[in-house]
């Protein structure tokens, strides 16, 4: 049984931190590095290249709306043109720095209200992968299974991997509970780890209504941002171990 471990990385800008992305990179499977546009400079993304790069994990794009000040987190109206623009965009702008560092930009993970979006909305979905598709046919494109994105990849003829997440609650339908209403995260380590282990080998978990739902797991996300990120990334990876589960990157498996 494997399955990958990411986080979203390289979300500093300027003078401004953000995340623990020295103590994570080495602790994860696959980075998902932002791109400049929701988070991420010239100098972070150079950085974050080297760290991946040193770390020998696979290397992910991570591509959001133009919302610095939003942090990619508000929902944006563009047109097919415009998102396709912005996906591929930001693809070249990360795939060049690992390119300078050896490194094999492996798969695509929307960010944030993007991310959210496009599993809602098919055109979106289908924009997107298009984007992916004329820029590299053989990446993956990680999203969660009962998403427009997942079936979007695989209509494409992408592969696609299913995520799933230790720090957030889930609603029935199997989207995100969104960040503004109570109970969105999670907090507490052992619940996180409890489901991480459910969800990887019975393939479900408990939506914030109480009631199970299916779930697909290929790679276990922790946001680099969340409080907790560090203790949660080392109790799953110790967890995995005792369970017999083996961590990998997302080439190793994905078909």
């Amino acid at each position: 049984m494997m399955i990958d471990l990411n986080s979203d990385l390289g979300e500093s800008y300027g003078r401004y931190i953000l995340g623990n992305d020295e103590k994570l990179i080495p602790l994860i499977t696959s980075a998902n590095a932002a791109c400049g546009f929701h988070a991420g400079d010239p100098a972070i993304l150079r950085r974050t290249a080297r760290m991946i790069k040193e770390a020998g994990i696979g290397a992910g794009a991570h591509p959001g709306f133009h919302d610095l000040q939003g942090f990619g987190r508000r929902n944006m109206v563009l047109s097919r043109d415009e998102l396709y623009s912005c996906v591929l965009y930001q693809l070249g702008a990360l795939d060049a720095f690992l390119r300078a560092e050896g490194v094999r930009m492996v798969h695509v993970k929307p960010h944030g209200a993007m991310y959210n979006m496009a599993a809602k909305d098919r055109t979106m979905a289908d924009t997107i992968c298009e984007a992916v598709y004329d820029y590299c046919p053989d990446l993956i494109v990680l999203a969660q299974e009962s998403g427009e994105l997942y079936r979007a990849a695989k209509t494409r003829g992408l592969r696609a991997a299913a995520e799933v997440y230790a720090d957030r609650a889930y609603q029935e339908d199997g989207t995100l509970v969104p960040r503004s209403l109570p109970g969105s995260m999670i907090d507490d380590p052992q619940e996180a780890l409890h489901r991480v282990i459910r969800m990887i080998k019975e393939g479900k978990v408990t939506a914030i209504t109480g009631k199970d739902i299916p779930v697909k797991a290929d790679s276990v996300c922790v946001h680099g941002d969340g409080e907790h990120a560090l203790a949660f990334v080392r109790a799953i990876r110790q967890a995995c171990a005792q369970e017999g589960i083996t961590l990998a990157p997302l080439a190793e498996f994905i078909q």
